[in-house]
């Protein structure tokens, strides 16, 4: 009996040594997991800079693309712009004092629609067109004037307009309307003899009459070397000036602004 008891308890013994040993093996192995698990942590954290480092390379070299193509469309549309649409060009002489004076430099819009009362306008003075008595335009032939060249004037009048000047009191008549003119730097009183005895006179379609601010020193519609203008003269509608810069005005409209506002801009 007992050697019954002692054989059991040497089983249970020899099991309670096996059960360890199995512990062990165990656990060993979990540790052998573990360092193969940390050495593929560190082969990823040895991967990760090379990674990245191709990574911002890459988002420079596509930001480089992206400015790139930027400035490219930029420059493109600046040239267009430029090219086609506005132009620039320097005033010369006092005919539209005290909106625009000499050396004065302004932009030109060259794509406009329908010419309007107050534009102001750069004009290609190549040819004078007259109306002869019974109100039909016919050209006069300029060659050796010196108002053969550009010139820069506002737009008083229209095709189908009826435009009167009374020398007398300087007042200009369109439409049965006196105009009321803040930009005009003196009263219009002087006749220079392209329609002496014909006003009232209704402007052709196709032609417009214009004259410079400074009404009493410029030669405009009123002098027979310049006469209406067609609408094909008309190079462009002015914009703006830019320079000087402390004199930047939109011009678009100027014919709406006070005396005050000249005075205050041109100071």
């Amino acid at each position: 009996m007992e050697k019954e008891i002692e054989n059991e308890e040497l089983q249970e013994q020899e099991a309670a040594v096996n059960d360890e040993e199995t512990d062990a093996e165990d656990t060993e192995d979990t540790s052998a997991g573990d360092e193969t698990d940390g050495e593929s942590d560190e082969d990823a954290e040895e991967e990760d800079p090379e990674k990245k480092k191709k990574e911002r390379a890459e988002r420079f070299r596509n930001d480089l693309i992206e400015m790139a193509e930027t400035a490219f469309i930029t420059v493109f549309f600046v040239l267009l712009t430029f090219t086609y649409l506005l132009h620039p060009v320097q005033v010369q002489g006092s005919s539209m004092n005290h909106t625009l004076y000499d050396s004065d430099r302004v932009v030109m819009n060259t794509v406009y629609g329908k010419l309007e009362y107050g534009d102001i306008v750069i004009v290609d003075n190549d040819a004078s067109y007259l109306l002869d008595e019974n109100g039909n335009v016919y050209k006069k032939d300029i060659t050796g004037s010196n108002l053969k060249e550009c010139i820069v004037k506002r737009v008083i009048a229209t095709g189908g307009q009826t435009l009167d000047i009374d020398f007398g009191t300087g007042t200009v008549t369109v439409d049965g309307k006196v105009l009321d003119e803040p930009y005009i730097a003196d009263a219009t009183t002087r006749d220079q003899g392209a329609f002496t005895g014909q006003y009232p006179i209704t402007i052709p379609e196709g032609y417009c009459f214009v004259m410079g601010d400074n009404r009493n020193n410029s030669a405009d519609s009123r002098n027979d070397f310049v006469g209406l203008i067609k609408d094909d003269q008309v190079y462009g509608v002015v914009v703006a000036r830019y320079f000087p810069k402390d004199r930047f005005t939109v011009l678009l409209g100027s014919e709406k602004k006070t005396p005050e506002v000249y005075e205050k801009i041109n100071e």
